[in-house]
């Protein structure tokens, strides 16, 4: 017999949440660092794990990869299960030297060539912002635990694999010079919009995993055990 999917209810998940795009990562997170841990969901194969860190209830939860995912299972977070912040954490190719392979990156704006604002809300604008009070809440956990934070605006990409082009400059040297993107993901502009939508908070701590500028790549052990960093200081915060 099959297992049957969890479904969160009311109240399942705490106030603050933290996203990873693996579920795999959620869990490890939650095995790692969370006290007092129980599944709160498995639906659609995005687990969801409540716990505590330091006395202070938080929940994990995978997100899926690229905009439309994050956009649904943020919206229903921040909408349906009362949760008021959201902090992603992820991986990340770097645009530059400055940021090296393991540096942690806090997100201060995600500029995209993607729809999802405007089709979802109206918002035609091509970047989307971070609460500024959950960044400070971040900068704060990282100035206590001695973790050093990149800041700067991130790409939030729609196409994972682009084809190449002989244009020069790249798009990616554009997006580096012209509107100051450290890096690219693919997820926050849509999970930014979506807080911005609903009056909530969302933030985004990224790892440099590969670079642009660098051969260097991390393996897969590495982006799944390896980035804890950004993962202390989202859990280190004070909500």
């Amino acid at each position: 017999m099959a297992t049957p999917h969890i479904s969160a209810e009311k109240g399942d998940f705490a106030k603050t949440v933290l996203m990873p795009g693996d579920p795999l990562r959620a869990k490890f997170i939650a095995d790692t660092f969370l006290k007092d841990v129980r599944q709160v969901t498995d639906v659609r194969g995005m687990l969801g794990f409540t716990g505590t860190y330091e006395g202070r209830p938080i929940s994990v939860m995978g997100s899926g990869m690229g905009m439309p995912s994050i956009g649904i299972y943020s919206y229903e977070l921040f909408k349906f299960y009362d949760v008021d912040n959201i902090i992603r954490i992820g991986s990340a190719g770097s645009y530059t030297a400055d940021a090296k392979l393991f540096d942690t990156v806090l997100a201060t704006g995600a500029v995209s060539e993607s729809n999802y604002a405007r089709v979802q809300s109206g918002n035609d604008h091509d970047i989307t912002f971070p609460s500024e009070t959950l960044n400070d809440k971040l900068r704060a956990s990282a100035k206590k635990q001695g973790i050093k934070l990149i800041e700067g605006n991130i790409h939030s990409s729609d196409v994972f694999y682009r084809q190449p082009s002989d244009a020069k400059p790249t798009y990616w040297e554009l997006l580096r010079d012209e509107r100051g993107c450290l890096c690219v993901e693919m997820e926050s502009f849509a999970l930014f919009a979506n807080a911005e939508v609903l009056g909530k908070n969302a933030a985004c701590l990224l790892t440099i995993s590969d670079s642009f500028v660098s051969p260097e790549i991390t393996t897969a052990e590495q982006r799944q055990k390896s980035f804890t960093d950004m993962m202390k200081v989202a859990l280190g915060a004070e909500y």
